[in-house]
């Protein structure tokens, strides 16, 4: 299946804000944009970088991988600032990177 990428958090601003990735493409797009990924299930620090290495924002990438996660796939949190600005730059660039906007409720779908 194809790699999607979405908002998991409520609409706004708040303390945390988390992207989620779920697909076959979704641990290398967070490779690009993180460096290095975490142990499955192991949360781990991690700047989140756009395509010039520039940092978007910093926080905690926890990697789920399939079967065992919600989507039966491969599973990417990356646990930002809650800014909808940087959450939008993140989804931006996993788009850039392969993946494509979920539709909603496409994560329970799977």
């Amino acid at each position: 299946m194809d790699t999607i990428v979405a908002i998991a958090t409520a609409p706004g601003r708040g303390g945390v804000g988390v992207v989620r990735l779920s697909g076959d493409k979704s641990s290398d797009i967070a490779k690009a944009i993180c460096g290095n990924l975490p142990s499955p299930r192991f949360a781990q620090f991690s700047h989140f970088k756009d395509h010039d290495g520039e940092i978007i924002d910093s926080g905690i990438v926890i990697l789920f991988p399939n079967p065992a996660s919600f989507t039966g796939e491969d599973v990417i949190e990356l646990q930002g600032h809650g800014s909808p600005l940087v959450l939008d730059r993140l989804c931006q660039r996993a788009i850039s990177l392969g993946a494509r906007m979920a539709r909603p409720g496409e994560f329970s779908e799977r």
